[in-house]
């Protein structure tokens, strides 16, 4: 990525000096400087006021007034500039899928995954969702679990129903500021959907493709465990640009979780990192913390196979409490430290696909006696 020129309005001897300084801050989750990693849209100076544009392809609103102090503070070295006025804002890259066709109004997808049931993923894969949000993107969530769907329940809109306004698309809902959609939604309160794998693929398909969604910056794609129909479905019928796996420290989890790493591999998926669940529980009176499934198996998985540790969540009753509410984490508590966790891992997703287009994807090689 690199910033045009023609945008800056500075004079020669100020303009260098500006871009050396502004390069020197490294942005935490690009690793790069705000001018090598683009973010630089615009330089101009009125008097001593130095007019400052940034563009971050990767949602961070929560960070922009710790930004722009941390940047004025290095440019206030320079006898030019007596203040800065800075404008901040966010655009995702676009990212192409090769031979897949992209979605309408979607710029970039999400699947969230696991090698097997029980570790978080679905409360991991709403509160991702809502991370991003509350960092200033535009957002929608997939149930693509069609035979557990939880979405509903998740974010309390259990009795909304799909309308279709032409007869051929069907809406989506909105709850705390998403979109989603759901299999849920159609089928009533205990009704399953016994279906065998070829027509459970073909509802995710219809799901995906025959919802009217808004404009989105992502779209997180809440996937069934295993390595299944609706998996291989996803990744050959859908523009799936990376893949967050989910896992708990235990080592049946991680077992599991490397077939999650491994199949997203084979069919050319980006692994953007690994958030480990359940990593410890912290006592209510006390302060202790005990490592109940393990410890720092999520850290060791990431390294061994090359691919980030996006973050490690504490096993909280409120978590679980929550999305039985209808009302996740960082929506009940936006400014707890549960909530900042997710929005944590929500600029290292987002990080992470800007980063895909900018490097080549890291190769992860597993072998059988792992």
């Amino acid at each position: 990525m690199s910033s045009a020129s023609s945008q800056y309005h500075l004079s020669d001897e100020l303009l260098q000096p500006v871009l050396a300084i502004l390069d020197a801050y490294q942005d935490p989750y690009l690793l790069q400087g705000l001018v090598t990693a683009g973010c630089v849209t615009k330089l101009d100076i009125e008097g001593k006021r130095l007019q400052l544009g940034l563009c971050y392809p990767y949602p961070c609103q929560s960070l922009y007034r710790d930004t722009v102090m941390a940047i004025t503070n290095k440019l206030a070295v320079l006898d030019a500039i007596d203040e800065v006025e800075c404008e901040i804002d966010f655009q995702p890259a676009v990212i192409s899928a090769g031979a897949v066709d992209p979605l309408p109004n979607v710029k970039q997808v999400i699947a969230v995954a696991s090698g097997k049931g029980g570790v978080g993923k679905s409360t991991t894969s709403v509160n991702l969702a809502l991370a991003l949000a509350a960092e200033g993107a535009k957002v929608g969530i997939l149930d693509a679990d069609i035979y557990g769907p939880s979405m509903p329940i998740m974010l309390g809109v259990p009795d909304f129903n799909p309308v279709s306004p032409d007869g051929k698309m069907m809406t989506a809902a909105t709850a705390h500021g998403i979109a989603a959609q759901s299999i849920g939604f159609m089928l009533g309160g205990d009704e399953a959907a016994v279906w065998r794998g070829p027509m459970a693929a073909g509802a995710l398909a219809q799901l995906l493709n025959e919802t009217l969604w808004p404009e989105l910056d992502y779209l997180v794609i809440d996937m069934p465990p295993g390595t299944g129909d609706i998996q291989l479905t996803l990744s050959q019928k859908v523009p799936v640009s990376g893949a967050v796996i989910v896992t708990t420290p235990q080592d049946i989890a991680l077992a599991d979780a490397k077939k999650g790493v491994s199949m997203f591999q084979k069919v050319n998926i980006p692994v953007l990192g690994i958030v480990e669940n359940m990593s410890f529980h912290l006592c209510s009176e006390c302060g202790h913390k005990e490592h109940l499934f393990g410890e720092d198996g999520g850290v060791k998985m990431a390294q061994r196979y090359g691919v980030p540790l996006l973050g490690q969540l504490p096993l909280k009753l409120n978590i679980r409490e929550d999305v039985d509410k209808g009302i996740p984490t960082v929506v009940a508590d936006s400014e707890g430290d549960v909530a900042n966790i997710y929005k944590e891992i929500a600029r290292r997703v987002g990080a992470q696909l800007a980063l895909t287009q900018t490097q080549s994807v890291v190769s992860i090689s597993i072998s059988d006696d792992e």
